[in-house]
């Protein structure tokens, strides 16, 4: 199989162009700007694809309050000229990674939620990839461009970014062995989150290429949800001396979701798939990633997620 990956050198890519060769797949990476429509088009036509994996994009929630109208930007016109681009070139079928965050502040009687519940953002961010979500349902529906859509929940693993919650409490645990401090920046540990290991994820979407149905969108999540506060404690515990946490409230976002759980029932049968990839060996790989890191000849930011 030919595959196209925008965003290939990012966190996820990485670990979805590795899995898709190690598949078999002739993989080609864009980095052409996704807001550029003439470098896109030139890489697709060069590629001719049978499947395309859109990961490209503005994916900070923190930032997304202060660089709003940028995020909207690149996240809903990228995600046009994508799926122009596809549809020119040909592509058999594109797989559009979308995020959880378009369900929005759920109730506990809503969770796990399932592909049916309503978009009702609550970030920017979310605004933005239930808008691109809308631009893939035009695209399939009016165009008829093979298009599904992959509704991530929080993925980590090594490799990851300090601007999310895992890695940037791996990082500062990292920071500390160095340094000999003791004390651990945390923002709101009472949030909980559906966590799933990036190479669990990166399976899903090319399960979703092989099987998913035209036009449908899937949760890619583990169905089980934990506190911030247990990931930070379950991190702490693998540090190589004693440490503790600390509330920050520069680390809290303006708006929060209280948990986020979603049902992973429709990929498993459209797809077979279960995460494999155990929440302990997730934590250990992603520490021993901030660690080098770490060991280098310059540490890394603290970052600024919670």
């Amino acid at each position: 199989m030919r595959a196209l990956v925008t965003g290939a050198s990012g966190f996820v890519g990485c670990h979805l162009v590795a899995h898709l060769a190690a598949c078999g797949d002739e993989v080609t990476s864009s980095e052409a700007e996704i807001t550029d429509p003439e470098a896109l088009a030139a890489d697709f036509s060069g590629c001719r694809p049978d499947a395309v994996y859109h990961l490209a994009a503005q994916a900070d929630v923190k930032a997304s309050f202060t660089a709003a109208a940028a995020t909207l930007r690149v996240n809903v016109e990228g995600t046009f000229n994508v799926l122009d681009a596809a549809r020119r070139a040909g592509a058999g079928r594109v797989v559009v990674v979308s995020s959880a965050d378009v369900y929005g502040r759920l109730e506990p009687a809503e969770l796990p939620v399932g592909e049916a519940a309503p978009m009702l953002p609550v970030t920017p961010y979310g605004a933005s990839k239930a808008a691109a979500e809308m631009v893939c349902v035009q695209a399939g529906a009016g165009r008829g461009l093979d298009v599904v859509r992959a509704r991530a929940f929080n993925h980590l693993g090594p490799g990851q970014s300090n601007r999310f919650v895992a890695s940037a409490l791996a990082a500062r645990i990292a920071r500390n062995e160095h340094t000999g401090t003791g004390i651990v920046p945390v923002g709101n540990l009472e949030a909980r989150r559906d966590f799933t290991d990036v190479r669990d994820v990166v399976r899903a979407y090319r399960l979703l290429a092989e099987h998913g149905a035209c036009g449908e969108a899937y949760n890619v999540c583990s169905g089980v949800s934990l506190s911030v506060g247990e990931l930070a404690e379950a991190l702490v515990a693998r540090a190589t001396r004693p440490m503790r946490l600390v509330a920050d409230d520069e680390l809290l976002r303006p708006v929060d979701v209280a948990e986020a759980r979603g049902d992973p029932s429709k990929l498993r049968a459209a797809t077979g798939w279960s995460p494999e990839v155990r929440l302990e060996q997730t934590l250990g790989d992603l520490l021993e990633y901030w660690r080098r890191v770490t060991a280098g000849s310059e540490l890394p930011p603290l970052g600024d997620s919670q």
